[in-house]
């Protein structure tokens, strides 16, 4: 059975960010509360396997060359300019 409860204090700029995302997504303020706590607090489960085919799937996108630690410390200070 769906249970009721009441928020207090919401600062201003939380209230309104909530309120556009509501009138965004044609949703009441409680409905989009409902969605915003489900999607932090109820994540979608990954499988073990599911993962595993992401990573694997990552790495085979990669280049096969192999990277020396010298190549990587002028990559890093490449990026860093």
């Amino acid at each position: 059975m769906p249970t009721t409860f009441t928020l207090k204090n919401i600062p201003d700029d939380v209230y309104q960010s909530l309120r556009a995302s509501a009138d965004t997504h044609r949703r009441s303020l409680n409905s989009e509360a409902i969605v915003c706590l489900e999607s932090v607090l109820l994540p979608g489960r990954v499988t073990p396997n599911e993962r595993l085919e992401r990573a694997r799937a990552l790495r085979s996108g990669l280049p096969k060359a192999k990277f020396r630690p010298r190549d990587i410390d002028v990559l890093k200070r490449k990026g860093r300019a």
